[in-house]
């Protein structure tokens, strides 16, 4: 259900990214979003260059103590 989640989530940001600049997600948003969907608390957060394309790269530790990474699209 997790993983299920983690898609809906990247192509909602995918979509948004997409569409316009104007809605591009901040790395803080970015963060929460994912702190949020993972119950867990974020350990890392940075934005990198991957083709050409910004990606926030968030890494999270969740409950029962997973470390996860989740890339989501900047904008």
């Amino acid at each position: 259900m997790m993983k299920r989640l983690a898609a809906i989530l990247l192509c909602c940001c995918t979509l948004l990214a997409i569409s316009s600049d104007a809605w591009a997600i901040s790395l803080q948003q970015a963060a929460r979003q994912v702190a949020a969907q993972y119950q867990g608390k974020v350990v890392s957060a940075r934005t990198e260059n991957r083709g050409g394309k910004r990606v926030h790269v968030i890494r999270v530790v969740t409950k029962s103590g997973k470390v996860k990474t989740v890339r989501i699209p900047a904008g």
